[in-house]
């Protein structure tokens, strides 16, 4: 199926997915600007939505319209940072890295938003130029043909100091500047397995703009990466499951970790979001200590059952 038939079939059922997410119907004969109990109180909880079954780029685009479309995210003029998860010298197909098509589209949605500059950067594990051509980001990027969009590497003079008000073990770290300095950050992580943190989805993502000795990070790695996020937060998540990795990551390397889940999901609490993300590997947000430790610190909500979930299926 096509992008635009996919795109069709999206908008024609997109107010009724979005009130069946609430177990709600629109009523014949319901006065405009009705509005029930029952809707207002769906309507106060976190959102996100999840698409499934189409291509890349038509799944990124359906999780974003159904939150209200990029402009709602990114306004005209502005300068966006897109982060996604470039940190392993692998192919698209191991998903070790985020779908350079989901990259693809987030950007070329910022700029239909209007945006003024849209800027893709991480802080990779392996060899930097490697990862981002291998990991397909850098060529899916740089065939937009637009100035305004840019992939980049970071640059070690220039991480800044931050001190993290709720942290434990660690009272301060360094973050890469340019994301301070940007208008708007958009948070493009991968759903997969880790060794460490059990599964790295949005929360876990953080870890590619921060310098220093990453490794001393792992020392209370759950509690760290939620304190970490405390120091910032990013407008947009938008989390790649269109392959995840079931085994042996973040690096992983066999083809038969990779599972085909053909889901992208989006909204902006990145505890939900990684709450829904832990589902498709058969467990629960509180089942990744990261995700609940983020949670008890009031970085979102872990509960499904208090989420608005849209759902689209392109099929």
């Amino acid at each position: 199926m096509s992008y635009e038939s996919e795109r069709r079939r999206f908008l024609k059922g997109a107010l009724a997915c979005s009130l069946a997410a609430g177990g709600l119907k629109l009523l014949e004969g319901s006065p405009a600007g009705f509005v029930s109990e029952a809707w207002a109180a769906d309507a106060a909880k976190p959102i996100i939505s999840v698409a499934k079954n189409g291509t890349p780029e038509a799944m990124t685009r359906a999780t974003v319209m159904a939150l209200g479309g990029m402009s709602k995210f990114v306004k005209r003029g502005e300068v966006v940072v897109v982060k996604p998860n470039i940190g392993w010298d692998r192919t698209p197909e191991l998903a070790a890295n985020t779908n350079p098509d989901v990259v693809k589209t987030v950007v070329k949605m910022c700029l239909e938003a209007g945006a003024k500059k849209v800027r893709v950067m991480d802080g990779p594990c392996n060899d930097p130029r490697r990862c981002y051509k291998r990991s397909g980001i850098k060529d899916a990027v740089e065939s937009l043909n637009n100035p305004a969009a840019t992939i980049e590497h970071l640059d070690e003079r220039k991480y800044v100091e931050m001190p993290i008000k709720k942290g434990t073990t660690l009272k301060s770290w360094t973050f890469y500047k340019d994301i301070f300095d940007a208008d708007r950050l958009i948070n493009i992580p991968i759903a997969k397995h880790h060794n460490a943190a059990r599964l790295t989805m949005s929360l876990k993502n953080i870890m590619g703009v921060l310098g220093g000795n990453r490794g001393n990070i792992h020392h209370d790695l759950d509690k760290n990466i939620a304190e970490l996020n405390t120091v910032m937060k990013f407008d947009l998540i938008v989390l790649d499951a269109v392959r995840i990795l079931t085994g042996n990551g973040p690096q992983g390397g066999r083809v038969q970790d990779v599972k085909a889940m053909n889901t992208v999901i989006a909204g902006t609490d990145p505890v939900a979001i990684d709450s829904y993300g832990s589902t498709l590997f058969n467990i629960t947000g509180k089942d990744v200590p990261h995700v609940l430790y983020a949670s008890q610190m009031g970085l979102g909500e872990i509960d499904l059952k208090k989420v608005k979930v849209m759902r689209v299926d392109l099929a």
